[in-house]
């Protein structure tokens, strides 16, 4: 996840806002950079790697100013290079970027139809442009920034300084977090509170659509359309390397709203958004051309993603998948000819049945591949390829952001091995990976959601059982809505294919059963929706979780429809998880129980 800094103070800022990016490390970054505005107008340091080198050049080359704005960037559009890291700045202002724009294309066109040149392949660059064309055409910098804001497409967070300005640091967020610190006689920009724990405990969250106009006095928060708003003032404990919730009440809720950063961050590591090509991360070596047939293993919701990549595989790229729980993989003894490709999935890459599975591949002479979020753990370091989520730390042990994660890359990887294989053209793997991009702004849209899932949630505290019914890519979800729910309110919950329905658990169906329904429009619409013709002529409750087509088209009337918006079909398991990570959450609260540590249940699994 990139981090953002911002200071508006009274003494030279530059040290400072090296320091805050070093408390953002965890995120995860390839370069970092910071701008000032001193005596001589905006100047800015950047570099690529690690934070020693943006502070070794910052010591040779000295920035004055008493206001400026940091970064730490995951690249998503361009390599991660010097000209490509942030801030990115014009003459009249200088911004940094978490997140994706995802319309950055057709504004960059309109702009350089305009006589604006750009100097690097970043989505990022085009808000600094489009910022300034605004001010060049007399705009204010507030008013500059809000017509900007206006045009974007996607989940983001931003700062900007203005040259001439030094009195004036402005934010945005959409999707991504950001937070206002208050000090004396100055204030603070950051996406989180452990940026901002140096400098000052007071912390106001912005709300998403939220922007903010910050001087040495306060801020001025507002709404998407300008209105002035208010927002809570809380005291943050934003010790060394503490893992801060923020303004959420639990770990997972805050992990569960950190989804359209990361999953942005993921995207890029397996997505060229320039250019519109998928790619393999970093130094992996695969060769999906020569893969026919895959072996894939996994544990718990890791299993549930495995699952959700086998459809993504055998679609997109035509590789048939075998698939196994990891402690069933090894000690069946499966005859593993004519495998090419065994992968794996894992969020701790520490897990006991995985690593055994990855390290039963191995003696059988297979190449091996591991989806991970730890990059230095023993399943990453021993297999043949480590392939990344970019989650960051997830310390609720119900998995949430690294489960999408795991997802992303699924999603990302089986288009690259359709492209490898043949099975999709140039053309269709630009049509896919601008689907991709949407992630998101899909995801962003869901949270709009929570107060009817609350509603829906207080009610199933009325209840001891659910059942989880989806069909294709959605079955997989059935059966990782049902864990969620089980994992933290401790209600039983089944997940089933919907096809299976008159094959034993339509007998557990009446009045007293809800039964979740994920049936977003596709090919199997229909046939799910027959299903759910089966639940109501039984009595049974039906909370349907689909799109605006299948609302208008279901046969049946629900007792509650959580709507999503209308999204290419390779997005619906990653965005669809989301509302139910958050019934599950939401029930778990009501019902008193321990979130973030359900009773009987440890974050990473490393014995048998």
């Amino acid at each position: 996840m990139c981090g953002i800094i911002g200071i508006v103070g009274t003494n030279p800022v530059a040290h400072r806002l090296v320091e805050a990016l070093k408390r953002l490390e965890y995120r995860g970054y390839d370069s970092a950079g910071i701008a000032t505005l001193g005596p001589d107008g905006l100047d800015r340091r950047r570099a690529e790697g690690k934070l020693v080198n943006l502070e070794r050049f910052v010591g040779e080359n000295p920035l004055p100013g008493t206001i400026g704005i940091g970064h730490t960037r995951w690249a998503t559009h361009g390599v991660p290079t010097v000209r490509n890291a942030h801030p990115h700045a014009t003459q009249r202002l200088a911004v940094v970027h978490n997140g994706i724009i995802e319309n950055f294309r057709e504004l960059r066109a309109e702009l350089e139809r305009d006589g604006y040149r750009f100097e690097s392949d970043t989505d990022s660059e085009v808000v600094a442009v489009h910022a300034t064309r605004a001010m060049d055409r007399g705009a204010a910098p507030r008013e500059a920034v809000h017509t900007t804001l206006r045009r974007l497409e996607g989940a983001f967070s931003l700062a900007f300084i203005f040259a001439g300005e030094e009195n004036l640091l402005i934010g945005a967020r959409r999707g991504s977090p950001l937070a206002v610190g208050e000090g004396r006689g100055e204030m603070f920009l950051g996406s989180d509170a452990i940026a901002l724990s140096p400098f000052t405990d007071a912390i106001r969250y912005l709300e998403d659509g939220d922007w903010v106009v910050l001087d040495r006095d306060g801020a001025t928060i507002l709404d998407a359309e300008g209105r002035a708003v208010e927002r809570v003032l809380t005291r943050s404990v934003g010790k060394p390397f503490y893992v801060d919730k923020g303004n959420y009440r639990h770990f997972m809720q805050k992990e569960i709203y950190e989804q359209p950063e990361v999953v942005g961050h993921t995207l890029g590591a397996y997505v060229d958004m320039t250019s519109g090509r998928s790619r393999l991360p970093g130094e992996v070596a695969l060769d999906f051309g020569a893969v026919r047939r895959m072996a894939l293993s996994a544990c718990g919701t890791g299993y549930y993603a495995a699952l959700t990549g086998r459809y993504f595989f055998e679609r997109y790229a035509r590789i048939a998948c075998d698939l196994d729980v990891a402690s069933e993989f090894r000690y069946r003894e499966s005859p593993l000819d004519g495998v090419d490709l065994a992968l794996f999935v894992s969020q701790s890459g520490e897990t006991a049945d995985t690593l055994a599975s990855l390290r039963y591949a191995k003696a059988a002479g297979l190449k091996t591949a591991a989806i991970v979020n730890v990059p230095e753990s023993t399943i990453a370091r021993e297999a043949d390829a480590a392939l990344p989520t970019l989650a960051g730390p997830e310390i609720g042990v119900a998995s949430t952001k690294a489960f999408t994660c795991q997802l992303t890359a699924l999603a990302a990887l089986s288009v690259r091995a359709g492209v490898e294989r043949g099975r999709i053209s140039g053309a269709e793997e630009a049509e896919l990976t601008r689907a991709l991009s949407e992630a998101p702004r899909m995801i962003a849209e869901a949270f709009k959601l929570e107060s009817q899932i609350e509603a829906i949630a207080r009610e199933m505290t009325t209840h001891r059982h659910a059942l989880f019914l989806g069909r294709g890519s959605s079955f997989p979800l059935a059966l990782e809505g049902a864990l969620k729910l089980k994992e933290i309110s401790y209600i039983h919950a089944e997940g089933y294919a919907a096809g299976e329905l008159k094959h034993g658990p339509i007998a557990l169906i009446d009045e007293t059963m809800p039964v979740i329904v994920i049936a977003p429009y596709d090919g199997v619409f229909e046939k799910t929706v027959s299903n759910m013709q089966e639940v109501a002529a039984r009595g049974g409750r039906i909370i349907l979780v689909t799109d605006e087509k299948g609302a208008k088209a279901a046969p049946v009337a629900a007792a509650a429809t959580l709507v999503l918006p209308d999204m290419p079909e390779i997005l619906t398991p990653i965005v669809y998880a989301v509302p139910l990570q958050m019934l599950a959450y939401h029930t778990a609260v009501h019902m008193g129980t321990d979130v973030d540590q359900p009773r009987n249940l440890a974050k990473s699994v490393t014995v048998e």
